[in-house]
């Protein structure tokens, strides 16, 4: 059986804490999150990026230059959340295994 989130936090420092049913708690920051999204567009993005001769510069918007933050997190049935990203980014489903594995566990200080 997947482990499920029991409790949802952002730390005071922008991170994400997770408490999972099988008692670990994991932390994500903001950015690994954005750029592990699971969405077509983010993959897509990737794959453009990397076709990309190396001495040319990508222009940033003012949103991709602002820190990075989440600002909320959709429940999708009982399998995964929808994260909203403060660039305006949505449309990623974050199933439990995926977002299980991405985190950090956490050391209490």
């Amino acid at each position: 059986m997947t482990a499920q989130p029991t409790a949802l936090a952002l730390l005071p420092d922008g991170r994400l804490r997770i408490d999972w049913s099988d008692d670990t708690v994991r932390v994500y920051k903001a950015r690994d999150l954005r750029e592990a999204s699971p969405d077509a567009l983010t993959r897509e993005k990737k794959s453009h990026q990397a076709e990309k001769p190396s001495n040319q510069l990508t222009v940033l918007s003012p949103a991709e230059t602002a820190p990075l933050t989440i600002k909320g997190m959709n429940p999708v049935g009982h399998y995964a959340y929808q994260i909203v990203f403060s660039d305006g980014h949505d449309s990623g489903i974050y199933r439990y295994e995926y977002l299980y594995e991405l985190g950090e566990r956490y050391e209490s200080q």
